[in-house]
C-alpha cells in the first residue's frame, strides 16, 4: 500500500476520518486545544455535541447535564447554581458525590464561558471535590488540560471554517427538561440549523445527526437541504423491538427494519460500530446482517467511535460487544477498522483520536 504522507507533514485531511468531540482520548473534550489536534491529525470533520444554556444559547457539550464531569464548575461559585449541588456534612465532607448534576441549562453563556474543561470523569466514591475531579482513567492523560478552552456552537463553527474542516452537529436531547420553558424540541431544532445558516456554511458540508429520530425527521421536512445529509443515530438502546434483545444479526429484533428507515427519507445512519460487525466464531471479522440490510437498503453507513475504549487486550468493552473472539490486542484495531471500511463500506469514522483513522485513511488511498 502506498502511504499518502509527506515526510514531515501531516497526513492529508479526508473526511472518511471523523473527530468525535475533538480528540478526548489525550484532551479534554469540545475544546479548541482538542479540536485543533484532530484537524493536524487528519480528520476532515469536527463533531459539536450541541447542548444549551439557561439563556438558550447554543454550545458544544457531549450531555446536557454533564458540566460536573467535564468541567471544572465544582470548584467554582456556580457549583451552587447546579441542578444537585455538592453537599457538604459538618466536617466537609463530600455527601452526594453520586448525585451531583450540573446542567448547561443551570448557567448562562456568559457563565459558561468563565468555566474550563477538563478529562470526563468522576469519582462517584470521592469525600472531596479534589477526588471526585481527579478520576481519570489511566490509559488517558491530564497532560492536556492547561488551557481547556470550551467553545460556543457559533465559536465551534469558525473554528471548523478556519481548519477546513465539515461539520457534525449532534442534537442533545434533554428529554427531562422538554420543553424548557417556552424553549421547544423543535425551537432547539430549528436554532442548531439556524446556526450554520447564519455563518453562511453550505448545506452540503453540514451532517447534522440525532439518536431522536424525531429531529432527523424534523430536518427532513422543515430544512430539507440539510435534512439530505441528516444521520440517524443508532444504538441497541434506540433501535430494539419491543419485548426483544436486540440481535445484529437477527431482523425480527429490530425496531425498524431498513427499509422503513429509507422509507423516512433518511439517507444515512450511524449505527455503533459493534452493531455492524460480527466475528465468525474463528476469530475473523465480518460484516453483520445488520449492515448489509442497510447497505441493501441503500442507506450510507458512518460508525462510531474507534479509541473510545482502553487497551484491547480483554476485547474492549462495549464498542466491541460479541467480538471478544477477535479482538485481544491494540493491533486489532487496524483490523476493525478495515473491515468497517472494506467489508461494510461506511462513508467515515468516529475516532477519539483520529490519527489511527486518519492513518489508515490515507494507507488505502480513500477519499
Amino acid at each position: 500500500m502506498s502511504l499518502r504522507r509527506v515526510r514531515g507533514k501531516p497526513p492529508v485531511k479526508i473526511d472518511f476520518s471523523i473527530s468525535h468531540r475533538g480528540a478526548p482520548l489525550q484532551y479534554p473534550e469540545h475544546t479548541y486545544d482538542g479540536y485543533v489536534a484532530a484537524a493536524r491529525m487528519g480528520a476532515g470533520i469536527l463533531e459539536c455535541d450541541v447542548a444549551f444554556t439557561k439563556d438558550k444559547q447554543l454550545v458544544c457539550r457531549h450531555a446536557q447535564n454533564d458540566l460536573h464531569t467535564t468541567t471544572n464548575i465544582l470548584t467554582t461559585s456556580l457549583a451552587n447554581r447546579c441542578t444537585t449541588p455538592p453537599a457538604f456534612d459538618a466536617s466537609g465532607k463530600l455527601t452526594n458525590a453520586d448525585s451531583v448534576e450540573c446542567r448547561t441549562s443551570d448557567i448562562t453563556l456568559a457563565e459558561y464561558k468563565s468555566l474550563t474543561g477538563k478529562m470526563d470523569a468522576a469519582n462517584k466514591k470521592a469525600t472531596t471535590i479534589a477526588d471526585y475531579m481527579n478520576a481519570t482513567a489511566p490509559w488517558r492523560t491530564d497532560l492536556y488540560n492547561q488551557n481547556g478552552q470550551i467553545l460556543s456552537l457559533a465559536e465551534h463553527i469558525s473554528l471548523a471554517k478556519k481548519l477546513g474542516m465539515k461539520h457534525t452537529p449532534e442534537l442533545k436531547t434533554p428529554s427531562e427538561t422538554m420543553p424548557y420553558g417556552d424553549y421547544t424540541q423543535d425551537d432547539y431544532r430549528q436554532a442548531l440549523i439556524n446556526a450554520y445558516r447564519k455563518a453562511g456554511v453550505p448545506a452540503s458540508d453540514v451532517y447534522a445527526q440525532s439518536f431522536n429520530m424525531d429531529d432527523v425527521t424534523y430536518w427532513l421536512k422543515n430544512t430539507p437541504d440539510f435534512g439530505k445529509n441528516a444521520v440517524y443515530l443508532i444504538d441497541d438502546s434506540n433501535e430494539t423491538a419491543d419485548g426483544k434483545t436486540f440481535d445484529k444479526n437477527d431482523p425480527t429484533t429490530w425496531k425498524h427494519s431498513m427499509a422503513d428507515i429509507k422509507a423516512k427519507g433518511i439517507n444515512i445512519i450511524a449505527p455503533a460500530t459493534w452493531l455492524l460487525v460480527s466475528s465468525d466464531g474463528m476469530g475473523h471479522l465480518q460484516a453483520s446482517q445488520y449492515a448489509k440490510a442497510a447497505k441493501a437498503a441503500g442507506l450510507k453507513m458512518i460508525t462510531w467511535s474507534i479509541e473510545r475504549s482502553g487497551p484491547l487486550a480483554k476485547g474492549g468493552g462495549w464498542y466491541y460487544t460479541g467480538l471478544d473472539d477477535a479482538i485481544n490486542n491494540d493491533g486489532d484495531m487496524m483490523n476493525y477498522i478495515d473491515v468497517l471500511a472494506q467489508d461494510v463500506g461506511v462513508m467515515g469514522i468516529f475516532s477519539d483520536w483520529p490519527a489511527t483513522v486518519s492513518y489508515y485513511a490515507n494507507c488505502k488511498g480513500l477519499k
